[in-house]
């Protein structure tokens, strides 16, 4: 019996293992095809690969890398959408990397974790549900996370790209 239990246990292991190397190749393949697009774009920019809980995260760092990011951040948004396009066609699995470039996507993370925490307030306040501004998948799941946390509950309605979050008080 204790041999089925170390067998499963190395198992998981093993599995947590292979998902840590499929999670660096898809670094690997984005940081290549990153740096390929930098060269092409004639653009000076470092990057950054990491393991952020599940998903393989990539960013590029340096100066006069706006473009990178367009406006509400929807190039940024193209561009993660293109590489986990080339991680697919290296792979053949579906990648949930995520993308960022001179830390806008940290920098909005922090806005609209703000913005969630006041909506949450006027929810328990008002007692009726607060909805928000149309957003991205990204900031969608930041605003539903800190809804989660405050023992809240949250939905997207609507349909892209008009989905938004309400809050139900």
């Amino acid at each position: 019996m204790q041999n089925t239990d170390t067998a499963e246990q190395s198992a998981g292991t093993n599995s947590a293992a292979d998902r840590l190397k499929a999670l660096e190749a898809e670094s690997d393949i984005a940081a290549d095809y990153l740096e390929e697009l930098l060269d092409i774009a004639d653009l000076d920019g470092d990057i950054d690969m990491d393991i952020d809980g599940d998903r393989a995260a990539v960013s590029i760092v340096g100066a006069e890398l706006t473009n990178l990011v367009g406006e509400n951040g929807k190039v940024l948004e193209a561009l993660q959408e293109l590489t986990r396009l080339a991680v697919y066609r290296e792979t053949g699995e579906r990648s949930r990397l995520m993308l960022d470039v001179s830390n806008y996507r940290a920098n909005r993370k922090a806005e609209l974790e703000e913005v969630g925490r006041k909506a949450v307030e006027e929810a328990k306040a008002t007692g009726t549900p607060v909805r928000l501004d149309p957003m991205t998948p990204f900031e969608r799941k930041v605003v539903h996370d800190v809804v989660a946390a405050a023992g809240l509950t949250s939905e997207s309605e609507g349909e892209e790209p008009r989905r938004r979050v309400v809050i139900q008080p």
